[in-house]
């Protein structure tokens, strides 16, 4: 018996929307994909990455975990960025949070979750690294916010940092990192001033985007 049958008639009634819109939509899809962007971002089922920038399936390429987290020692994140950067050829990383986001407010809370612990450790460093920052902060809301942003300013830098993208401006292959965060409950982004674009950038325009919080 098949329990999601709902879900296959969506399908059915998406593919037949698609090809009412644009015939060969399907066809020309199945033969290439060549996406300018990648998107790395938190796994939340309210943050969809092309249907936020309004592009169709094919025109992005896409790496999703908890809280948008960059680690260097995670196979998985390299090997997206890896693909996107040196066969796909990419010409811009967007890394997106979100404002609200669970995992960000669990690293906060310092509880015991489970194996995700050791996933929320990287996000636990980052407040220990800016915890002024953040609690400077009255309110709760504000404080998982202000995290929030400064975790997407970090992984933009994680990003860069790695020998994937260090080794494509070397070989002067175009290629800007971004950092920008979506807001759940006005469905816009919001660009959080820092994208980089060669290894001389990273720390100034890390300094910057970090120090317009503090005057915010």
């Amino acid at each position: 018996m098949r329990l999601l049958h709902h879900l296959f008639e969506n399908n059915v009634q998406w593919a037949a929307r698609q090809k009412k819109e644009q015939k060969d939509f399907f066809e020309k899809l199945s033969k290439q994909q060549n996406p300018e962007y990648l998107w790395i971002g938190c796994s939340d089922s309210r943050v969809p990455a092309n249907e936020i920038v309004d592009l169709l399936p094919g025109e992005m390429f896409v790496h999703r975990n908890i809280a948008n987290v960059v680690v260097h020692t995670d196979l998985n994140c390299l090997s997206v960025l890896q693909y996107a950067v040196d066969v796909l050829h990419v010409k811009h990383i967007i890394v997106t949070g979100h404002y609200g986001c669970g995992g960000i407010r669990a690293a906060m809370q310092n509880g015991k979750f489970g194996l995700i612990d050791n996933w929320l450790r990287h996000i636990q460093d980052i407040y220990q690294k800016h915890k002024s920052l953040v609690d400077d902060e009255s309110a709760e809301e504000h404080r998982t916010n202000r995290l929030c942003e400064l975790n997407v300013i970090e992984q933009v830098v994680n990003v860069c940092r790695t020998t994937i993208v260090q080794d494509a401006w070397e070989r002067n292959q175009p290629l800007a990192v971004h950092g920008w965060i979506y807001g759940l409950t006005d469905g816009l982004l919001r660009d959080m001033e820092i994208t980089i674009e060669n290894h001389e950038q990273i720390l100034p325009y890390y300094e910057k985007a970090v120090q317009r919080l503090g005057v915010r």
